[in-house]
């Protein structure tokens, strides 16, 4: 699919992919990753379903704007920018990680532009062996220094996923890394570590319960790794309890986080966007 362009209100030229036509979906990607961390899903989204999915400044095919720009709120900003110039007034968000904080933070500053919300793998309460994990690998180049290198790392720096075959761990180092003569390098600005590591400063991690209280009224829906280090049981247990009417699957043999071609990401996903369609 063939990489279309914006320009941010500072100057950035933002890439996102487009296709299909009907209800808005907007597929927001993990911190360090981009519009490709959807490529698995689309071999599943229903027929009549228009998906937008957005590189993030600094990721992908989008301009690196320097570390105060990569933020959770010019991240949103962004997205609003992008569905102006779309001429979009509402949309439904699948947000995976980082996607998903993005997404119910439009819930809370921008509510009546968002049609229904799908977390994979992320929640208002973020734990810290999750989080040291991320620590320990964002902005850094993996050590193997070709891509069949890092296929081969990828079982055991993304420990509690299972019954993943081969080509999947392929598919996923083509995705995320690129191959130089000096070896292989991460896809997007370095920066990036400066400006997550400063979002997390202090000893305690910070909540964001009122940021899920603000998707109140919306089609909601939760896809859990069932071995997830960054979203606890607990925290999505009190999800449940806030939203009875929340859509939820654990998914079997994933941790952080699920690829969403598994059969119970995709009847989740199925089912939250029959509900966005109607709200």
């Amino acid at each position: 699919m063939q990489l279309q362009y914006f320009t941010a209100a500072d100057g950035a030229k933002l890439a996102y992919r487009d296709r299909g036509a009907g209800p808005v979906v907007i597929a927001l990607a993990g911190l360090t990753r981009n519009s490709h961390d959807f490529d698995y899903l689309m071999h599943h989204m229903p027929e009549g379903v228009r998906v937008i999915r957005p590189d993030y400044r600094g990721r992908g095919e989008s301009a690196w704007t320097g570390a105060a720009t990569y933020t959770v709120p010019q991240e949103a900003a962004d997205v609003l920018a992008l569905m102006d110039h779309l001429g979009i007034a509402r949309a439904a968000f699948l947000g995976t990680s980082r996607g998903g904080l993005i997404a119910m933070y439009l819930a809370a500053v921008a509510h009546d532009r968002v049609a229904g919300i799908c977390l994979n793998d992320v929640g208002p309460v973020l734990e810290a062996e999750g989080l040291q994990r991320i620590f320990d690998y964002v902005g850094r180049n993996p050590v193997a220094r070709t891509l069949e290198g890092v296929a081969d790392r990828l079982p055991m720096v993304m420990p509690g996923f299972a019954n993943v075959p081969e080509s999947r761990w392929a598919e996923e180092a083509v995705r995320h890394y690129v191959q130089t003569d000096e070896g292989v390098k991460i896809n997007y600005d370095p920066a990036l570590r400066e400006a997550f590591l400063g979002a997390f400063k202090g000893d305690a991690v910070p909540t964001a319960w009122p940021l899920f209280d603000a998707c109140a009224g919306l089609p909601l829906a939760l896809i859990r790794g069932a071995n997830s280090d960054l979203l606890s049981a607990e925290a999505a247990a009190e999800m449940r309890a806030r939203r009875p009417d929340m859509i939820f699957a654990e998914v079997p043999d994933r941790a952080h986080v699920p690829f969403l071609d598994e059969p119970e990401s995709v009847a989740a996903i199925t089912a939250w966007l029959d509900q966005a369609a109607r709200a």
